[in-house]
């Protein structure tokens, strides 16, 4: 790695080690059809079966995969953002909630609309420009406001305060044994529930992605004399940026996410041609402009407010154990449940009105 940071430098192997990860993930999500969307519709139906099991391998793939990092002293993330930095208890409740209301709205969550769109989804393409910019007047613009008065109704602070179970505690080796478990449990479940064995050896890829960006960025991190970041994929940050350096900047400089977002987009379309998939898809009458910006708007404001999106809490933050991740991805299913019950009320009136 001396090497490696000697001869490219930091900066460039952060991006490629983003795009490497982005590229696997991309491609895994679109294999397996991840989505955290589809998982808590099912269980607001009672039906829960194969888009459960697939998330449920994703997660405990990533949850498993970075203890075991961990307790091998391959991994150390008490210097990660959602562990060392000040975190927001409102605004993990508030943004999670607001980000799973999104998420049924908008038929898709941030990364599932990165995926979508590198299939030819029109409607996830610009309901993702519109949760772009939502979230970057949340982070510096006329949103930001209302996001730092809610994100300070309820602080916690940085350190062992964040932390759901110390990583570096002894309850590290039972945690790691019971999520490998849980991986099995999990396969199980999808087989039983017929799902195909590729798509759950994809859904395991999408969590050890997760893994794998934590452990790549860490590794770069305690070789290089400077100051990096360690991370892993998440999504509305980085799109943000991605976005914004190329709206605003002629250079921009190299980091993990402008790597990881081309990497992701890249990798889903390659599965989409390899699947015969990549086509153009409109809004249709039965799928209502105004409902997915809407959907944006709400995952924009809530990913900024609650620390992440569904992947960068639920998985990148749930997989290092961060309290503030736990309770925002929890927020979210209780947000994407409750509203999907919600419209399923409302269509039902309405068919007995008409």
């Amino acid at each position: 790695m001396e090497a490696l940071i000697d001869r490219f430098g930091e900066p460039v192997l952060m991006m490629s080690a983003g795009a490497l990860v982005g590229f696997v993930f991309g491609l895994a999500a679109y294999q397996s059809r991840f989505c955290l969307r589809a998982a808590t519709v099912e269980v607001a139906e009672g039906a829960i079966g194969p888009r459960m099991s697939i998330w449920l391998v994703a997660f405990f793939t990533a949850l498993a995969s970075v203890q075991v990092a961990i307790l091998v002293g391959g991994l150390d993330v008490s210097g990660a953002r959602q562990l060392a930095a000040t975190g927001s208890l409102s605004g993990a409740i508030i943004g999670g909630l607001l980000f799973g209301c999104g998420m049924i709205l908008a038929r898709g969550c941030a990364s599932r609309l990165l995926v979508l769109s590198a299939s030819g989804n029109l409607r996830a393409i610009i309901t993702g420009l519109v949760l772009t910019l939502t979230a970057q007047a949340s982070l510096r613009g006329v949103l930001s406001p209302a996001r730092e008065g809610l994100a300070t109704l309820w602080t916690v602070p940085g350190g062992a305060a964040r932390y759901l179970i110390d990583p570096s505690g002894p309850m590290t080796s039972w945690l790691a044994g019971a999520s490998v478990l849980a991986v099995a449990g999990s396969f199980a479940f999808g087989l039983r529930h017929k799902v195909r064995l590729s798509e759950l050896a994809a859904a395991a890829t999408v969590g050890l992605a997760i893994c794998g960006g934590w452990v790549a960025t860490y590794v770069i991190a305690s070789t290089s004399f400077e100051v990096i970041a360690v991370q892993s994929v998440t999504f509305t940050g980085p799109s943000t940026d991605t976005l914004m350096g190329l709206v605003n900047a002629s250079e921009m400089p190299f980091d993990f996410g402008l790597g990881l977002v081309p990497g992701v987009f890249l990798g889903a379309m390659l599965a989409a041609f390899l699947r015969h998939e990549a086509r153009i898809q409109r809004f249709e009458p039965d799928t209502p402009m105004e409902r997915y910006l809407i959907g944006g708007v709400l995952m924009g404001f809530g990913s900024m407010l609650a620390g992440g999106c569904a992947v960068g809490a639920g998985m990148s933050g749930g997989a290092i154990l961060a309290l503030t991740a736990w309770v925002a991805v929890f927020c979210m299913w209780v947000g994407a449940v409750l509203t999907h019950l919600v419209l399923g009320v409302g269509k039902a009136r309405g068919v007995i009105a008409g």
